[in-house]
């Protein structure tokens, strides 16, 4: 059992939502994010409603490179060592390339490719160290293709992760560290509040379950929830690539 799990970008959304999961599964959690505030209150409500969690927090802005490797050392040093990491702090910004919002676009690919980047370099200094670890990636369904419009840029650094995470699984194949990419369907959250009448469309507690359920298997890849990602993943792979334009 991975006891002590760190979860990036906790502070709403489907990060409080897998801290909530995992609390309620006798976890301990080393919490960070940018919003403080936000933070705070999540690990007072885990500790009223999980007092056997140990629930430690930390502020980080996952763009500040420095400050994540500093951030997971400490919180390692925390907890007495981490047994799972996972990278799932993200944005969603993104405008059509070529119609002058390219500072948009360029800080989501910094947010959800290189920040990512620098998360799981920091994680997987700390799971050498100990020769053992389970290092989740949260990527996206978009990631499957590459997506028209105002997800162009998010479905391209959600790809990008998604390979940084394989190509690291090639490597560790049959060593005590595992890697895990998760590929969320349309599940509620801060980052599409605004989005509207969304096929297939779950609530956040919902989502998140599957998330956390696909997490604790240690399976390479998932799509979750399972019923309709699944088939759907396996046609935007293949279906011609005006079909898939529909689906975004």
């Amino acid at each position: 059992m991975r006891k002590s799990i760190l979860i990036t970008g906790a502070s709403s959304g489907l990060g409080a939502g897998m801290a909530r999961e995992f609390a309620a599964k006798g976890r301990d959690l080393a919490l960070c994010a940018r919003r403080t505030e936000r933070l705070e209150a999540l690990r007072d409500e885990l500790m009223r409603d999980h007092p056997e969690c140990r629930i430690v927090i930390r502020p980080l802005d996952v763009n500040d490179h420095d400050a994540v490797f500093e951030t997971f050392r400490a919180f390692s040093s925390d907890l007495g060592g981490l047994d799972r990491v996972i990278v799932n702090a993200g944005m969603g910004k993104g405008q059509p390339l070529g119609t002058g919002y390219f500072y948009a676009n360029k800080q989501t690919a910094e947010t959800n490719f290189v920040s990512a980047l620098a998360q799981m370099e920091a994680a997987m200094e700390l799971f050498r160290e100990a020769n053992a670890g389970h290092l989740v990636v949260i990527s996206s369904i978009s990631a499957f293709r590459g997506m028209p419009k105002n997800l162009t840029t998010y479905a391209a650094s959600k790809a990008g992760v998604a390979a940084l995470a394989e190509g690291l699984r090639a490597e560790l194949l049959d060593s005590p560290i595992s890697v895990s990419t998760i590929f969320p369907g349309y599940i509620r959250s801060e980052i599409n509040e605004k989005v509207k009448n969304t096929p297939f469309m779950v609530d956040t507690e919902t989502g998140c379950r599957a998330m956390v359920h696909a997490i604790e298997q240690e399976r390479a890849e998932a799509s979750v929830p399972p019923w309709p990602w699944i088939p759907i993943g396996i046609a935007m792979r293949n279906l011609p690539l005006r079909t898939v334009r529909r689906l975004s």
